[in-house]
């Protein structure tokens, strides 16, 4: 047993497809097929059923995942720890950012790493937050910038970057608009337009209308910010939306209720060692306050 053959199982059994694996793997499927048979024949225990184009694991293959990824992470660990000693930030930094960090937070911040070690390669994807998180919690990623969960895992290690003021907001036609008192009982009998149920951001809102034992009237659901705004902003409904977000076509209702804030920062595993370019990009962010 070896790490190829590990890794050829993991990005199958991930991935339910020998062609994807191939791929992410840069290998052929041919390639990837004999590294899971070896692996199989090592066991002596088949680890995938495989059904026309269907792939699923078998009882030991389900037995298995969970200590291949272990084993995969501590090497990789292992490997970084090492590689840290010699103090160089090079290498490649896997991280992800959520549509808004990266649209309205992230850019000084890339610039002037990049600028400051430029021998590193960023492995930067753009995912929503909660996909991040579990990309950080799975070892898939050193790091996440994305919003916070309210609720962490207690392998997740949380820093609070920014504070991120939720304003309630309507278009300046709705029946709301240029009202001197609203309450939040009000707000439920309009249709509000939040992001998608099991966000983060989700979570919050309707943390905070439980405590007022309100139903929220939700019509529409969508994950991106600036899509929510659009349909606000031609008088589809109600929402909450960062400060940043808000322009003169929409209206700020003075809400009879606390503030939602949602907190945005950036997110590592506990248990796995950092490398040196992780921590330096950590160090670069503006702790908040």
């Amino acid at each position: 047993m070896d790490t190829n053959t590990l890794q050829a199982f993991v990005a199958v059994a991930n991935s339910e497809s020998f062609s994807k694996a191939a791929h992410q793997l840069f290998l052929t499927q041919s390639a990837v097929s004999k590294r899971v048979a070896l692996l199989e024949d090592q066991l002596n225990s088949r680890l995938f059923d495989r059904i026309g184009r269907q792939v699923s694991l078998t009882e030991a293959g389900q037995a298995l995942l969970p200590r291949a990824h272990q084993i995969l992470l501590e090497l990789e660990d292992a490997r970084r720890a090492i590689s840290n000693l010699s103090g160089e930030v090079t290498g490649t930094l896997s991280l992800a950012a959520s549509h808004h960090v990266s649209l309205h937070r992230l850019p000084p911040v890339l610039r002037a790493f990049t600028a400051s070690y430029p021998k590193v390669k960023l492995d930067l994807r753009f995912d929503e937050s909660e996909v991040a998180y579990e990309g950080v919690l799975r070892g898939d990623l050193e790091l996440a910038l994305i919003t916070l969960s309210p609720s962490p895992d207690k392998a997740i290690r949380s820093i609070p970057i920014w504070h991120d003021a939720l304003r309630y907001v309507v278009s300046r036609e709705h029946p709301l608009a240029n009202k001197t008192r609203v309450s939040l009982k009000e707000l439920t009998q309009y249709t509000a337009i939040l992001p998608d149920q099991n966000t983060f951001t989700r979570e919050l809102v309707e943390q905070l209308f439980d405590r007022h034992n309100l139903q929220l009237n939700v019509g529409m659901s969508t994950n991106y910010l600036d899509t929510i705004r659009m349909m606000i902003s031609i008088g589809l409904g109600w929402s909450l939306l960062p400060e940043s977000l808000i322009k003169e076509d929409l209206e700020v209702l003075p809400v009879d209720a606390e503030l939602v804030y949602r907190q945005l920062g950036v997110i590592h595993h506990r248990d796995r060692t950092l490398s040196n370019a992780a921590r330096h990009l950590v160090d670069m962010l503006p702790v908040a306050k």
